[in-house]
């Protein structure tokens, strides 16, 4: 099948299919005389996966260690366990973020007092911070309201 096809299937855009080939997530498929990319059912199975993979928010570096495990299948799948056991501890982290962000939206929001002029909610988010300055630092969007003048604030990461 052309690559037209194993999209429309799969439901995944041309580029991305691209992409998850150039990342090496997805092997290169012979071509045709014409040089279109030909995949097989074993391209159609394998993005399948890693569809699913991303569905549950995995990173590519995640993917690419289940299918090192996948494509060595006599071996321990210890490292399967490795994986899914890091990314549920990345997800309670990022719950307990947006658990965070919460609460700092909802003080956010307890500053307007309805008139625009005044409204500490817009003056709240004229302020630039980098993402991941929370409340608990005295930067986070709680922080924010009743400051008038924006404050710019780089984060080296």
């Amino acid at each position: 099948m052309r690559i037209g096809e194993l999209a429309k299937i799969t439901q995944t855009q041309v580029e991305t299919i691209r992409f998850y080939e150039r990342e090496g997530l997805l092997g290169e498929p012979p071509r045709s005389e014409g040089n279109f990319r030909l995949y097989k059912p074993e391209h159609l199975e394998r993005l399948a996966f890693i569809r699913h993979c991303r569905s549950l928010d995995m990173t590519l570096d995640e993917i690419r260690a289940l299918l090192r495990c996948q494509d060595a299948p006599r071996d321990n799948c210890q490292a399967v366990n490795d994986v899914l056991d890091e990314h549920i501890e990345h997800v309670a982290r990022r719950i307990r973020e947006l658990k965070q962000l919460r609460q700092e939206l909802k003080a956010l929001r307890r500053h307007c007092d309805g008139v625009a002029a005044e409204c500490g909610v817009l003056d709240g988010l004229k302020s630039v911070k980098s993402r991941g300055q929370g409340a608990a630092h005295g930067t986070g969007a709680a922080a924010l309201v009743g400051h008038r003048q924006p404050r710019l604030r780089f984060v080296s990461r």
